[in-house]
């Protein structure tokens, strides 16, 4: 519990700026039909981290 408290305060901005930089480009590749493969794991995972923390934290305190 005491990671994702950590997680939730300290590295959630490192998230969620890892977040919108990988959506923003996404939207850009595929706008130019690119691959998005590499962005699209970098986007879950941030996005999996953040849901998953806010959860952790709220319900385990």
């Amino acid at each position: 519990m005491i990671v994702f408290a950590f997680i939730s305060i300290y590295v959630m901005p490192i998230l969620a700026i890892t977040f919108c930089l990988n959506l923003v480009a996404i939207i850009k590749k595929v706008k130019k039909d690119q691959p998005t493969t590499t962005n699209t794991v970098w986007l879950t995972i941030s996005f999996v981290f953040i849901v998953w923390s806010i959860a952790v934290t709220a319900v385990g305190e």
